[in-house]
């Protein structure tokens, strides 16, 4: 496996495989199995059974964000092994091209935690809202996941537990 400096231990475990497969999996549901309906059922918890059909605008809808979902999966994991794979004995330009993709999954994290989350908290009954025990993994996704994935790309921009190759400024740090 070629060098990946900007991507270490922990943050590559994360961003390579956790997250990829995170965001992969909830497309395959939406699309094939549970499918639409169960998905769709999935946004807010509830102990009542899925429907067992959806009107096609809403199974439309359901489907675009099942899209979304993968595209995102897809520029984390195609992107990063890219840079791995094709500069491994570059960690500047490796840090650069990770940085550039992070900022902007971050910049949707930000984006997600002001309008989605808030829009979730707000749509979810209020039993549920104050009892995330009780949230299921859709609701976590949504909030828990995100929270911890903004955490930790701004962990990885603050340098911690990483060698930083680019001081923040842009240019190179002297080795």
């Amino acid at each position: 496996m070629a060098d990946f400096h900007a991507l270490t231990g922990f943050y590559r475990f994360l961003f390579l495989y956790a997250e990829p497969i995170s965001t992969i999996t909830p497309a395959v549901m939406a699309w094939i199995l549970p499918g639409e309906a169960w998905f769709w059922h999935q946004l807010i918890p509830s102990s009542s059974q899925a429907p067992l059909s959806l009107d096609d605008r809403t199974r439309m809808a359901i489907w675009q964000l099942g899209n979304c979902y993968l595209l995102l999966g897809l520029i984390s994991s195609l992107v990063f092994r890219a840079v791995r794979d094709a500069l491994p004995h570059d960690p500047v330009a490796q840090e650069k091209i990770v940085g550039a993709s992070l900022t902007a999954l971050a910049l949707a994290d930000v984006r997600v935690i002001v309008r989605s989350i808030v829009v979730t908290l707000i749509a979810l009954p209020h039993e549920i809202r104050t009892d995330p025990l009780n949230w299921n993994s859709m609701t976590h996704g949504n909030i828990s996941f995100v929270i911890l994935l903004l955490g930790v790309r701004l962990a990885w921009f603050a340098g911690i537990g990483r060698k930083q190759y680019v001081s923040p400024t842009g240019s190179k740090k002297k080795q």
